[in-house]
């Protein structure tokens, strides 16, 4: 069995099929943990009644694969070939691994805000992950978090712990329909959390380090400028379906389509 991601679906897999005797492989670009892997606090997983971070539920994971006798090789999915069984997966280097059964867990890429100079703040100020690394980083100041599902309801959760105040930037007109009741609770119970809807970020500015966050209301058009040195960007991600190779069928946004349609 060849799993392609080492996300929590993909090494999920791996512990079922090792520990059934299968002979797996991972295949992961980057780490284990997939999006997960950066989130500071998961706390509607199975098992896990008081929370687990990403980074260790991420880390369990792996060791319990390996304990089943999982391998990992770190490699890029470069193409799926669907022309004969069984199916393989061609690597960036041309090398081509078959097997029997593949798993599809290859996740998504984060979504980025429309700004030229978004890139130079990537890592200075400019986050797609909250753990406790990036929240030593601005104890004590204020900071922002873009997005209105689960992602950014537990990243304002947990920055609002070490934090001064959390803005909480959504487009829409509210959480309801994107966010879990029991985050929503938790931001309405948090005096230190404000929530700004229908508001995004226009502009960001600093030398080597983000400086100053310039956000606009898009119902009034009324813009304010704060020194705000770390923004947290959770708005969501884009399928990683590319490599497919027209192997299976996507829908309009280019995830795989699980139902058949008549």
């Amino acid at each position: 069995m060849v799993i392609v991601g080492a996300g929590p679906a993909g090494l999920a897999a791996a512990v079922y099929g090792a520990s059934e005797g299968l002979d797996v492989l991972v295949l992961e670009t980057h780490s284990p943990g997939g999006q997960a892997g950066s989130s500071s606090r998961i706390e509607n997983y199975l098992g896990f009644p008081t929370g687990i971070s990403g980074n260790e539920l991420a880390g369990r994971a792996y060791v319990q694969a390996q304990k089943f006798g999982a391998r990992m090789l770190l490699a890029k999915a470069n193409r799926l070939t669907c022309e004969r069984k069984p199916y393989a997966v061609e690597l960036n280097d041309g090398a081509r691994i078959s097997g029997r059964t593949i798993v599809i867990a290859t996740g998504a890429n984060y979504r980025k805000l429309p700004l030229e100079n978004l890139s130079h703040f990537e890592g200075a100020g400019i986050y797609y992950g909250a753990t406790l690394v990036e929240a030593q980083l601005c104890t004590g100041e204020e900071v922002i978090v873009v997005g209105g599902a689960n992602s950014a309801g537990q990243a304002a959760v947990f920055l609002s712990e070490s934090t001064k105040q959390v803005y909480l930037l959504v487009r829409g007109p509210g959480l309801t329909d994107t966010m879990s009741r029991y985050l929503i609770r938790r931001i309405e119970q948090t005096v230190n959390i404000m929530l700004l809807t229908h508001t995004e970020i226009v502009g960001l500015e600093g030398a080597d380090h983000l400086e100053h966050v310039t956000w606009r209301n898009n119902e009034t058009g009324e813009t304010e400028r704060k020194n705000i040195t770390h923004v947290f960007l959770m708005t969501g991600a884009e399928p990683n379906t590319g490599w497919l190779n027209r192997c299976l069928a996507l829908d309009e946004k280019g995830f795989i389509r699980s139902t058949r349609i008549r």
